[in-house]
């Protein structure tokens, strides 16, 4: 890959490159484009969560899994990103892992089992 062309622009330009890539398919190329839009504001939710989506599509599992630690870190209600780590975790064959996330995320939806409600 070209850096010049991929670095090239205002830091708005280069998200909106990334989404283009991203809606491609060109998730390889979006990660890229993402990795170093993320080293320069990392405190942005937004491109942090495309980068792991891109990550997660382009199969960079361990990848995808830092990026998702950081933001449910950063906010434990992020509903996306705990819904996203917790299938990145099954697509690792770490289940157990998982369901926790998944069940947060889940009620953090207002998915809730109307199972044993009065």
């Amino acid at each position: 890959m070209k850096t010049m062309y991929y670095d090239h622009g205002t830091p708005a330009e280069r998200w909106e490159r990334a989404g283009m890539f991203f809606d491609a398919k060109d998730y390889t190329r979006a990660a890229y484009v993402l990795g170093r839009l993320v080293e320069e504001v990392p405190e942005q939710t937004g491109p942090r969560l495309m980068l792991a989506r891109a990550y997660y599509h382009s199969a960079q599992l361990r990848r995808a899994e830092a990026e998702l630690r950081t933001l449910v870190e950063r906010d434990p209600v992020e509903g996306y990103a705990r819904l996203l780590l917790g299938r990145t975790l099954q697509r690792q064959g770490r289940d157990a892992e998982a369901e926790s996330h998944l069940r947060i995320a889940s009620a953090l939806a207002g998915d809730f089992d109307d199972a044993g409600r009065e």
